[in-house]
Parts: structure tokens; C-alpha cells; sequence
């Protein structure tokens, strides 16, 4: 539902069903329905591995009955949620930097946080908003319907929504530009809670009375910043999600096989007069006891044979399936690098990441810059820098550092040593102006 959308429905069916409505079709929407099956994969838990387990326990339930109720292996991997925090952590985990530190203050003091919470959600997503009051907010769109105009593309309004049980009731609150208005369903009538409210409260404050809320007044726009995740505009699990699904479905049915293999199996001659149920249990006891009672005085016979789980094919598959995800997403893969790995070889490594990183960058440089524009700050000063995180072969690094010290002065060479963290730099560069300071003390006495 677009944002004309949403006034015509206001228009004909009243302000507090159009809301009700603009939520329900965002619920039914690629959108809000990828991120929800992002959320479950992020939580470490494959939905299309638990739906195949699901569909074979019934259909061997229809065909053997209860026999055929073995509980399947469910091995989710993790790789969405590492794939994720290491592009969002490379680039955020540092922090955001401003060209003046007051910047930073008025954003507040765990702006950094907040950020790399909403850029996190914004990769899994696909997009994550920020809403502003007095301090950042995030608002996934799992609990957030937007509203965008349809001849710009911009944010215009939104609803979000809550509910903490089937049974209770849900809460909705209206954002709009020139203020909020909140509403809840109860039993599936929809009731207007509380008028619509400016986003800031004027406050007077007097010797006799103290502090009194006089008025309310709104930002120039709406307090509600979108954050895309990638100029693709979707999310990380759009294409991740099939390779993942392969890994964790030939992985668990690995295990499956290696769980339910008898090592020694058994033929069995001459014993057709044996039912679906006196198979099923000669099975249960070789496979649970190692040995089943058979009767071989009318000529029957029973015949061992070894049997071997292919195990190569399918650890060469994981191993390919894992190389690729790792490649596809421009990540990292540490089991590529060696111990002696050379710095050209690392950031040779690193490539596909900072091309990924890049990306993200742009879209969190564009989010701080419109929120810094809603809270009057000048675009120079609120353009973030961000410091990478990386691993480097630090002895080549520090012996570089050796050869060029002949043309560096001394606060050039303490910075660029790896292993020294900027607090240690500002503490060793005070020490040595005081010691400066201490001998020309001493030179002057003497």
C-alpha cells in the first residue's frame, strides 16, 4: 500500500481501518514475509530444513504407521548470522567518527550502537529504519509498515505495530509528519487511544510551578529514516538462502545415514511369509540390539553384508557449497589464509569484503547525513568515517615502519605500529611531552 493508497482508505473507511488495513497488506508482502523467515535463519534455525523433516516423518507415519516415526536430524548451520556480523562488524564495529566531536554528542552517547543495530537488520531485511526522539530508535520492518509515496519514492508516513500474544491485543501507532496517533484492536475492533501528538513537547519552566509542558511542535520532516541494507535493496538471504538450504539438507542427511546404517545388514531367503510388521520388527532389533531371532529349519537363510556410507563425494559437496557461499557474499574465509601469509596475499583477501563494505558504507552515510539534516546539523559535519577492522601479518608491517623511520618523526611512527591502541597513543605522546618538558626544566637550573 503506498502512502496514496493509504489516504484514500482513510478517506472511505475512516482513519483507524485504513491503518488496520495499510498493516495487513504489508504483512502479506515480500517484504515483512523474507524477513521473517531472515529473523529464523539469523536465530540459527532453517525453516526449509525443519519443513522437509516435518513432511517425511508423515509420510513414513501414512506408509509404516508408527514405525516410520523416526525423528529426522535437523542441523541448521550458522552461516547467515556469521556471514552478516562479519560484513557489519568490518565496518561498524569501531564505531562512527565525526569531523568535529560535538557532532557525535548531539546524536548521543550510544549512537554507535543503535547504528550498527539498524545497519545489522537492514542487511538481513533488506531495509531497517531509525526514528528519532530525543535518541535513535530502530524499527524492523517486522513491526513496522511503511508508507512511501508513489510518485517519489519517499518515506511519507508509517504505522508500527505490536502485539506480545495471540490473545492480547495489538497496538498501532500512526506516524506521520505533523505528528503520531495511537490505536489498538481489541477482539478485532479498532479504537483511537490517544489524538495525534506533536514529536516534541515545549516545555516552560518556572520558579512557582517547575517545569510545565506548554505546546508541541514537529520536526521539518518525518522523524522515520530508512536504511537500506545494499543498493540492491533486498535482503542478504535473497540467494544466500538456496546454498545455505543445500549445505544444511545433504549435511543432516548425512548424519541420518550414518545414524540409521547397519554396518552388517542382513538378506533374508525364503522368508516371504513375513508381513510389513514382522520386517519392520527384524529391523527394530538389529538395529537396536545388534541381533534378531530367526527361524531357519524350513531352508531359510540369512546372509550378512557389510555396507559403507559414502563419505567423500558429500564432504567435497560441503566444501564446495561453503566456498561458494563464503565467495557469493564477499566475505572472509580465514581457512584461505596461512600463518605466513604476506600482506599483499591478506588484502588480496579482503577485497571482496571492503567492495561489500563499501557498499553498506554509502547507505549508512546517507542515513546519518538525512538524520543529522532533520536535527539542523550542516552535511560536512555529519558525514561519518569509519575504521576497519582487519588482520595483517603485523612483523612485515612493523618492519616497513623500521625502514621508513629515517623520514618520519616520532608521533608518525608511534601511530603507525599495529599493535598500539590510540588511547596507548595518547598516553605515550603525553609522557614524552612532559619528559621534554621535565629536561628543559633541568637544562634551565643548571
Amino acid at each position: 500500500m503506498t502512502y496514496q493508497d493509504f489516504e484514500k482508505a482513510a478517506t472511505n473507511t475512516g482513519l483507524a481501518s485504513a491503518v488496520k488495513t495499510a498493516v495487513n497488506a504489508w504483512k502479506n508482502g515480500t517484504t515483512y514475509n523474507t524477513a521473517v523467515d531472515a529473523d529464523s535463519y539469523d536465530r540459527h534455525k532453517n525453516i526449509t530444513l525443519a519443513n522437509i523433516s516435518a513432511m517425511k516423518a508423515e509420510m513414513g507415519k501414512r506408509l509404516y504407521g508408527n514405525a516410520g516415526n523416526d525423528a529426522k536430524s535437523e542441523i541448521s548451520s550458522n552461516f547467515f548470522h556469521r556471514l552478516n556480523t562479519q560484513r557489519c562488524n568490518y565496518l561498524l564495529g569501531n564505531g562512527l567518527s565525526f569531523p568535529e566531536k560535538e557532532t557525535g554528542g548531539r546524536f548521543g552517547a550510544k549512537f554507535d550502537t543503535l547504528v550498527k543495530d539498524i545497519a545489522y537488520k537492514a542487511l538481513i531485511h533488506g531495509v531497517c529504519f531509525g526514528y528519532w526522539s530525543d535518541k535513535l530508535y530502530c524499527f524492523e520492518v517486522t513491526e513496522f509498515a511503511p508508507l512511501w509515496d508513489e510518485e517519489t519514492g519517499v518515506l511519507m508516513a508509517g504505522v508500527r505495530f505490536w502485539q506480545i500474544a495471540p490473545s492480547k491485543p495489538t497496538f498501532y501507532v500512526l506516524y506521520e509528519a505533523d505528528g503520531y496517533t495511537k490505536f489498538v484492536d481489541k477482539d478485532g475492533v479498532m479504537q483511537l487511544t490517544d489524538d495525534k501528538h506533536g514529536y516534541i513537547q515545549v516545555v516552560s519552566k518556572t520558579e512557582i510551578d517547575g517545569e510545565m509542558i506548554v505546546g508541541e511542535r514537529n520536526y521539518s520532516a518525518l522523524p522515520i529514516i530508512p536504511m537500506w541494507g545494499s543498493k540492491l535493496h533486498q535482503s542478504t538471504l535473497i540467494g544466500l538462502r538456496s546454498a545455505i538450504d543445500a549445505y544444511d539438507i545433504v549435511n543432516s542427511g548425512f548424519a541420518d545415514d550414518l545414524n540409521e546404517m547397519q554396518e552388517i545388514f542382513w538378506i533374508l531367503q525364503n522368508y516371504g511369509g513375513m508381513n510389513q510388521d514382522d520386517l519392520t520388527k527384524f529391523f527394530r532389533r538389529l538395529k537396536w540390539f545388534k541381533v534378531a531371532e530367526m527361524d531357519t529349519s524350513d531352508s531359510g537363510t540369512i546372509t550378512p553384508y557389510k555396507q559403507e556410507v559414502p563419505y567423500q563425494s558429500r564432504q567435497i559437496f560441503l566444501d564446495n557449497i561453503r566456498k561458494q557461499m563464503y565467495e557469493g557474499f564477499g566475505a572472509l574465509d580465514v581457512h584461505q589464509l596461512s600463518a605466513g601469509s604476506t600482506n599483499d596475499h591478506i588484502d588480496a583477501a579482503y577485497q571482496p569484503l571492503d567492495e561489500e563494505a563499501d557498499d553498506l558504507e554509502f547507505q549508512v552515510i546517507e542515513f546519518v547525513q538525512q538524520l543529522g539534516a532533520l536535527l539542523g546539523i550542516d552535511e560536512g559535519k555529519c558525514t561519518p568515517q569509519f575504521k576497519r577492522n582487519r588482520i595483517s601479518n603485523q612483523s612485515e608491517q612493523v618492519a616497513m615502519i623500521v625502514q621508513e623511520a629515517a623520514w618520519l618523526d616520532e608521533e608518525t611512527i608511534i601511530k603507525k605500529l599495529p599493535n598500539i591502541t590510540p588511547d596507548e597513543i595518547d598516553d605515550i605522546m603525553a609522557r614524552k611531552a612532559a619528559e621534554t618538558i621535565d629536561r628543559g626544566f633541568g637544562g634551565g637550573g643548571e
